[in-house]
């Protein structure tokens, strides 16, 4: 375990490049690390056997942090309390936070159970949607590009961990998706069997598309099945992370 570094300048260089990684959806991709903050997403991290680049911690709670955080941590920043609210994201700031590298390893998995993100917009429906992925045994997630920052800030907080157990790769083209080898299935409210009815392949790949325009045209005529939510309530669409979550929930059911 470091011994711990106290800084008190907000003109230092790590805490700079934290109220940037705090803010800005896509620093990330420059910087090659990203900012979590609170309990619950530092012990998810560590659960899935992370190790941080840096704990950072105010003050006020370093005499309280879990000791398990500063062991893991390559080092260990403390900081005041107010210089804390300036890297937080939070109405009420969790007071510590990790500094975690991004994974190196983002190949396109051939035969992983996936989900396809097509330009899903909205970070806290990405977020659900990965928490969905890997509750069900869904371990890739493709974002084609379009699709909110997977490292963002509102992302990860949405993601509530999720992001730890996933193998998560960004930017991609629709060509990208060649080298799956595992069958396309898409929702549509217009064609396709109802999801409960399907003899649904494992692993396959599930679609999720845009809130607003769904699948795209040329990512729905890659697909090997289609698959209708039945509404018997009446509405005319469902958002699209609880369409997720009822399709992936729908292909776990087949590995019970």
């Amino acid at each position: 375990m470091s011994e711990p570094v106290f800084v008190t300048s907000r003109e230092n260089a790590l805490l700079k490049e934290l109220r940037k990684l705090s803010t800005d959806n896509t620093a990330y991709r420059k910087a090659g690390r990203f900012w979590i903050e609170g309990d619950h997403l530092c012990s998810a991290a560590l659960h899935r056997g992370l190790q941080p680049a840096a704990l950072v911690v105010s003050e006020s709670f370093w005499p309280l942090a879990p000791v398990e955080y500063a062991r893991a941590a390559i080092k260990t920043i403390v900081i005041p309390d107010a210089l804390f609210r300036e890297l937080s994201g939070l109405e009420s700031p969790a007071k510590v936070g990790f500094v975690l590298d991004l994974p190196l390893d983002t190949a396109v998995q051939p035969n992983a159970a996936t989900v396809i993100l097509d330009r899903v917009q909205d970070a806290g429906n990405v977020g659900s949607i990965l928490r969905s992925a890997g509750a069900f045994g869904f371990r890739q997630v493709l974002a084609l590009k379009g699709t909110a920052a997977l490292w963002s800030p509102k992302v990860l907080r949405a993601g509530m961990g999720a992001h730890f157990g996933l193998s998560l790769v960004e930017g991609l083209e629709l060509s990208d998706l060649d080298g799956l080898s595992v069958p396309l299935v898409v929702t549509s409210s217009h064609q396709g069997d109802l999801v409960q009815k399907l003899a649904l392949p494992h692993p396959c790949a599930w679609a999720m598309g845009h809130e607003g325009q769904g699948v795209s045209a040329e990512l729905m005529a890659r697909a090997s099945i289609f698959a209708r939510i039945g509404q018997p309530g009446g509405e005319e669409s469902l958002n699209v992370a609880a369409a997720a979550a009822i399709c992936l929930h729908a292909s776990s059911l087949k590995l019970a």
